[in-house]
Parts: structure tokens; C-alpha cells; sequence
């Protein structure tokens, strides 16, 4: 009787995985929303945050879990981001240190700017448990739109994200 359970648990975790690797979330072209959001990670991300912002489909843009080491200037500087839009429209959040303290984070700055829609911006691979735990956290009068950046993750960080996934998504179970 056990090894059946754990003969299905392990069939369905490895579909689960198979799914989860060939039907990444994908980019979102159109649709405007009053900020976009981009945690910090894999690259792709901020050039993709800035592209929204200066096609006016985002009025801010808010680079969460920046390190706090890192100036306005020099962020600029890297991604060659205008004085004029750096100063109206861009905030470096240094408090989230992974993804939960990004939802959190986010949702901070949300509520302190009064904001209803956000484009959340990160990898395809960190789109679900990203927009999960962020999800979470968002009143849910706010429209959360998925914009996933194209990226060519490996079979360990597909791994790895799934894995991660499934924990976040149990996480609040175990805990009742």
C-alpha cells in the first residue's frame, strides 16, 4: 500500500515537473497597467521593466530587491535610464532579499503609492511562484498582469524553481 503512494506521489510530482518545464509562462506585449514591478535575478528582467515604462504602458516601475550598496546614479548609469525617468518614475526597493520579501515589498509600495494594476516582469521560470507569492500578499482589487521574460533556464534550475514552487505552494497548508 505505501509503495503505491509513493509510486503516485513520484509519478505525479514528475508530470507535474513536465508541465511546469514546457509551458513556461510567456511575454505580454500589450495592455497598459499603472506600474510595473521586476525583482532583481536573472537578466532580462530590468531592460525588459524599463521597456514597459518607456513605452508608457507603466506610469513607475519599482526594481525590487535592489542592493542596498547600489545608487540611483549608478543603477542609471548601468542601464542607461534618463535622469528625467530615473527621478519621476523609477524606485529601488533594497528591502527583499528573495521572492517573498519581494511580494512583500511590492505590495508596500503599492498600498504607500496607491496603485490598482501592476505588470509584474521576471524570468519564465520564476513567473508562477513569483506571481504566487506576490498574489498573496496584493489586495484583490489589484490587476496583476504576467509579463515573462523569455530565458533558456537549464534542467537544474527548472529543478530547482519547481521544487520551490511546490513548497510555497504548500508552504500556508502545513502551517494551519
Amino acid at each position: 500500500m505505501i509503495r503505491r503512494i509513493l509510486a503516485g506521489a513520484v509519478i505525479f510530482w514528475l508530470l507535474g515537473f513536465v508541465l511546469f518545464s514546457v509551458a513556461l509562462p510567456q511575454p505580454v506585449d500589450e495592455g497598459k497597467t499603472d506600474a510595473v514591478v521586476v525583482p532583481t535575478g536573472s537578466g532580462g528582467r530590468i531592460a525588459r521593466g524599463l521597456e514597459v515604462l518607456r513605452r508608457s504602458q507603466a506610469r513607475k516601475m519599482l526594481v525590487t530587491g535592489v542592493d542596498p550598496e547600489v545608487k540611483p546614479k549608478e543603477f542609471a548609469a548601468q542601464f542607461v535610464v534618463e535622469p528625467q525617468l530615473m527621478q519621476c518614475c523609477v524606485t529601488l526597493g533594497a528591502e527583499a532579499a528573495d521572492t517573498r520579501g519581494n511580494a512583500l515589498e511590492t505590495a508596500d509600495w503599492m498600498r504607500r503609492e496607491k496603485l490598482h494594476s501592476l505588470r509584474l516582469v521576471t524570468s519564465d521560470w520564476h513567473m508562477r511562484r513569483a506571481a504566487l507569492e506576490l498574489r498573496r500578499e496584493l489586495p484583490d482589487d489589484i490587476e496583476l498582469t504576467k509579463d515573462a521574460v523569455a530565458t533558456q533556464p537549464t534542467l537544474r534550475t527548472l529543478f530547482l524553481e519547481y521544487n520551490k514552487l511546490l513548497a510555497s505552494f504548500l508552504a500556508p497548508i502545513a502551517m494551519r
